[in-house]
């Protein structure tokens, strides 16, 4: 079987031959998948190297539905849920891990199951999945979590990460992106991926010690939490003129006070310092591609002035801007 998708009424919509064995395959492949259902339409990319699979999909709906998938390949899976809602359920674990927008966590299992629930008419998710070796190889020099994990692991129990699914911040963001606009050709392409699947497997420990104890304050509905989320992607796609606190809460449709404290509860940072950190990693991008005037980049991101600009640029990565045209490294 290794992993199907059916619908409510147990009609298979997906049906892979996806092994164990394919996690490691030697060298470096892709694989792009267009799946036109009766609902709606699935595309996926996928990456298998080194014992990991990556894998990213877009999903886009006409209706609501419930699809119940299952899969039965023994691996870990860091499952970062970017957008809708997906809950995953074990055999071994009791009740149901239900991940909302912007939440992940990491399974470890041999068999798994739960459903695809739609409701926002648009899925997006980012999954890493590791074979057994794989993740011990990685994980032997974590935190005590990611110890205790690999313990629980190699006892062959099922079991997940946090008792609690935790919040994707902007460095996990970060990675995800990197990973879906990465220029490298192989073999740098396989060394830049994994080394982004050991970094993004290092911020989910990091953000399990963060979240303990973990306490909402300010985002206690889902609703709220929709809303806050909304607004960070209005503000991004806003950045070249930003909208003030009150304007932006209003085309949330959020308290302005909600929406500043439950935005750092969420994302650790302030709205506005959140905008800045995706300017910068933007025009960070931009300048190691050298296809642009440091001017240029400066009026696309919103800032008022190439001063500010290169004083904000140096002050979060210790180089001017035109010493990374140049060639100088940034740290």
């Amino acid at each position: 079987m290794a992993f199907e998708v059916k619908n409510k009424e147990g009609n298979k919509l997906v049906n892979t031959g996806f092994t164990a064995g394919d996690l490691e395959t030697p060298g470096f492949r892709m694989e792009a998948m267009d799946m036109a259902l009766p609902f709606g339409s699935v595309k996926a990319t996928q990456w298998f190297f080194d014992g990991i699979k990556m894998t990213h999909s877009e999903s886009e709906f006409n209706r609501p539905i419930v699809l119940d998938w299952k899969g039965d390949v023994e691996m870990i899976t860091m499952c970062f849920n970017l957008q809708g809602k997906l809950s995953i359920a074990h055999n071994d674990i009791p009740g149901a891990f239900e991940l909302s927008s912007n939440q992940h966590n990491m399974f470890y299992g041999k068999e798994a199951e739960g459903k695809m629930k739609v409701e926002e008419l648009k899925m997006r998710s980012f999954l890493i999945q590791l074979s057994k070796k794989s993740f011990f190889d990685i994980a032997a020099e974590g935190n005590d979590a990611l110890k205790r994990f690999a313990d629980l692991i190699g006892a062959g129990k099922s079991i997940a990460f946090s008792h609690s699914n935790l919040n994707i911040e902007l460095n996990l963001q970060q990675c995800i992106g990197a990973v879906l606009n990465c220029k490298y050709s192989d073999p740098l392409k396989r060394m830049f991926f994994f080394s982004k699947a050991i970094e993004m497997l290092v911020l989910q420990a990091e953000s399990f010690d963060k979240s303990v104890p973990s306490k909402s304050l300010y985002v206690k509905k889902e609703y709220d939490k929709e809303r806050i989320l909304f607004a960070r992607d209005y503000l991004v796609k806003h950045m070249e003129c930003p909208p003030t606190l009150t304007e932006l809460s209003r085309n949330a449709g959020i308290n302005e006070f909600k929406l500043k404290r439950g935005f750092k509860e969420i994302f650790n940072m302030t709205a506005f310092e959140y905008l800045s950190a995706v300017r910068l990693e933007m025009a960070r991008t931009d300048l190691l591609d050298n296809k642009k005037p440091i001017s240029e980049i400066a009026f696309e991101l919103g800032y008022s002035s190439l001063q500010h600009f290169s004083a904000a640029f140096k002050k979060k990565f210790g180089v001017a801007p035109s010493n990374v045209t140049n060639g100088k490294k940034i740290v």
